[in-house]
């Protein structure tokens, strides 16, 4: 059995290391923007917009992970913007042919590993924390 001292430093890195990748790919919507653009989908609209709107969730998500008084419902909303993403993965397999990343073109196993590998994992890790109280 591991000890609740052990598990307690275990989620807390967790938790941290979360922030940190988090804010880190929020910073990245406004350093990077064109990066983005290709994965959003023509038909959602303004790909400018929708890349600052993912850019502040995921921001905000990681600022309310910070404050154990937020931090249920910024894990909860960062699982809704994930789900809300699940459009662009499908996007990235469907016309994984069309789409140019910094000039490669993305592969279609990557895509598919993105999609049922990454995505539930970063899900399960968002909804793991829900219940971080301490700091």
């Amino acid at each position: 059995m591991i000890a609740p001292s052990i598990l307690r430093s275990k989620r807390q890195i967790s938790l941290w290391v979360m922030i940190a990748v988090y804010l880190a790919a929020g910073i990245n919507h406004f350093a990077m923007p064109e990066f983005y653009y290709p994965l959003i989908p023509d038909y959602m609209g303004n790909k400018s917009t929708l890349n600052i709107l993912s850019g502040i969730a995921e921001i905000g998500g990681a600022i309310g992970l910070m404050i154990p008084a937020t931090r249920k419902w910024a894990a909860f909303g960062i699982v809704a913007m994930l789900i809300a993403f699940l459009p662009t993965h499908i996007y990235m397999i469907t016309d994984a042919d069309k789409l140019q990343i910094n000039g490669a073109a993305l592969p279609v196993w990557a895509a598919w590993i993105r999609l049922l590998i990454i995505h539930p994992i970063l899900i399960g890790w968002a909804w793991w924390h829900r219940k971080t109280v301490k700091n």
